[in-house]
């Protein structure tokens, strides 16, 4: 998200509105309200002929963690070290979703997934750019994005994005392994927060040339057995839009939740 296209600050009435359902932001970080910014509006990535607006604030300093927590509860998402939520008039496609991770049973067509991708490491590594992961970024974006908004990412905007974090960020790296046992080719990333009641999926690519092995269902279970481990209750997926298909993949992984204005609740697109 590039929010330095902006209007201006939002009224309290604005900032009162992103934040309904029982959010607790101010509980999270104490009295202060955060400044919230609106982008001016732009062309909808997700549904043509639409424009698009964010609202959104910065994440920094002794805050940051527990903000992130509580603008993520309420329906936010985070780019380095700001957090943002659609706000576009007369529009509200766009539709926080996440994992109930202790009712979650993988379907027969998600267990072929995983068996697919059985000889596949994950590690979890500290949040630092190396040149192999962006090699493996750009050929996922000039195939899968091309003219897209990411699509002219360098190493530094890479860097930036891993690395321009305030919170508890981390990334999984998946792997082939060597027949001698020692991790083999880069195959797959994922960049995630762990929040206090979850993990968040913040965006993940992946070799495009490994088609069948069906790599970003695989990484969404792999978080779900991550967040087990953890015992942490939710995996959060971004935002569900009904009608693109590039997001359609969400809704295999029941059952869902989606936040609306009175908090989560039960989603079955």
């Amino acid at each position: 998200m590039e929010p330095q296209e902006r209007t201006g600050p939002c009224s309290r009435a604005d900032r009162n509105h992103f934040v309904t359902g029982n959010d607790g932001v101010t509980e999270h970080i104490g009295t202060r309200f955060p400044a919230f910014y609106r982008t001016s509006p732009a062309p909808c990535p997700y549904i043509p002929g639409r424009m698009e607006q964010k609202v959104f604030t910065r994440l920094s300093g002794e805050v940051a963690k527990p903000l992130n927590d509580a603008l993520t509860h309420a329906g936010f998402r985070r780019s380095q070290n700001i957090a943002y939520k659609p706000s576009c008039e007369g529009c509200s496609a766009c539709i926080s979703v996440r994992i109930v991770i202790k009712d979650f049973s993988a379907s027969e067509s998600l267990r072929r997934v995983a068996s697919r991708n059985a000889d596949l490491a994950s590690e979890v590594v500290d949040a630092w750019a190396t040149d192999e992961q962006f090699r493996l970024m750009r050929q996922y974006l000039d195939s899968r994005h091309a003219g897209g908004g990411m699509s002219e990412m360098s190493m530094f905007d890479y860097v930036a994005m891993v690395e321009d974090s305030a919170v508890n960020t981390h990334l999984v790296e998946y792997r082939r392994t060597n027949p001698d046992g020692t991790p083999g080719k880069l195959t797959a990333i994922a960049l995630t927060d762990v929040l206090s009641d979850g993990l968040s999926m913040v965006y993940s690519f992946y070799d495009v040339s490994e088609q069948t092995r069906s790599l970003g269902t695989f990484m969404v279970l792999d978080h779900i057995a991550q967040a087990r481990k953890l015992r942490l209750p939710y995996v959060y997926l971004g935002y569900w839009i009904s009608g693109c298909r590039k997001m359609n993949y969400k809704s295999r992984f029941q059952p869902l939740e989606a936040r609306g204005p009175e908090g989560w609740v039960p989603f079955r697109p």
